[in-house]
C-alpha cells in the first residue's frame, strides 16, 4: 500500500519507542503506526475523533445492566473476580460506560464495595484516594489514548496482591496490513490502540506486574 505524506515514525505512546508507518485505511484516511517494540498498532492523534464524537458513539452502545447476553459477555470477568476474592474485596470499574453491567451482576451476587469511573458518565475523580483489590477494564483499554499513563495508575491503585482484569480484541502477532485492514475491530473510530499477546507481556514486564495470563476471552495482570 502507497505510504501517504504522513511521517515515517513516531513515538509509541506505549513504550515511547520509535514506531513505524504502517498502512493508512478508509475513505477519512486513518493512519496507523506500528511498534516493533512492544508490537502494538495505534491510531495517529490527529485521526482520533472529537470529543462529543466520541460520547456519542458510546451513548450507541446498548449496554442495558438487565441484558442476559450482555452479562454473559462479562462473565468471564465477573466468573474469575469471584474465583479469586471474597465479597468484602474491594473493586473498580473502570470505564464502566453507560451501564456498568459486571458491577451489576457483581452487586447482585453481594460484592458491594464497588467504586466506578468513566470519564464521560461517571467522572468523579474520587476514586484515585483509595486502592483496590481488583480492577475491572471491560472494552476499554483499546481506547486509550495514553496507554502509557493508563496502565502506570491503573497498576499503582491495586493493593498488594490484586489483580487487573481486562477484555479485549487482540490482533494477532506479524499481521500483515490487509489482515490489519480486514479486522472488524479497527472499524469502530474510538478504538485507538490496539494490542498483540507480546505488547500484554511487555505490559506486564515494565508496568510492576508478576504476570499476565491471556485467556481467549480474559485477559489477568496480576
Amino acid at each position: 500500500m502507497k505510504r501517504s505524506s504522513e511521517a515515517k515514525s513516531l513515538p509509541c505512546p506505549l513504550c515511547e519507542q520509535q514506531a513505524d508507518y504502517f498502512c493508512k485505511i478508509g475513505r477519512k484516511g486513518r493512519f496507523y503506526y506500528k511498534c516493533s517494540t512492544c508490537q502494538s498498532v495505534f491510531l495517529i492523534p490527529k485521526k482520533y475523533v472529537d470529543h462529543s464524537s466520541e460520547r456519542a458513539r458510546y451513548e450507541e452502545h446498548n449496554n442495558d445492566v438487565e441484558d442476559l447476553r450482555y452479562q454473559e459477555f462479562v462473565s468471564p470477568i465477573t466468573k474469575a473476580i469471584q474465583d479469586h476474592f471474597p465479597t468484602n474485596a474491594e473493586g473498580l470499574d473502570y470505564g464502566c460506560g453507560t451501564g456498568p453491567v459486571a458491577s451489576v451482576v457483581l452487586e447482585d451476587l453481594g460484592y458491594k464495595t464497588l467504586a466506578l469511573y468513566d470519564p464521560f458518565f461517571q467522572p468523579d475523580e474520587g476514586y484515585l484516594s483509595k486502592s483496590y483489590d481488583y480492577i475491572i477494564c471491560c472494552e476499554v483499554m483499546e481506547h486509550f489514548y495514553y496507554p502509557k499513563k493508563e496502565f502506570l495508575k491503573l497498576r499503582n491503585l491495586l493493593k498488594p496482591f490484586g489483580k487487573l482484569f481486562c477484555k479485549t480484541s487482540l490482533l494477532k502477532s506479524k499481521s500483515s496490513v490487509k489482515e490489519f485492514s480486514d479486522w472488524w475491530y479497527n472499524n469502530d473510530p474510538t478504538h485507538v490502540f490496539f494490542y498483540t499477546v507480546e505488547t500484554l507481556e511487555y505490559i506486564s514486564r515494565h508496568f510492576g506486574f508478576k504476570k499476565v495470563k491471556i485467556e481467549p476471552k480474559l485477559i489477568t495482570f496480576s
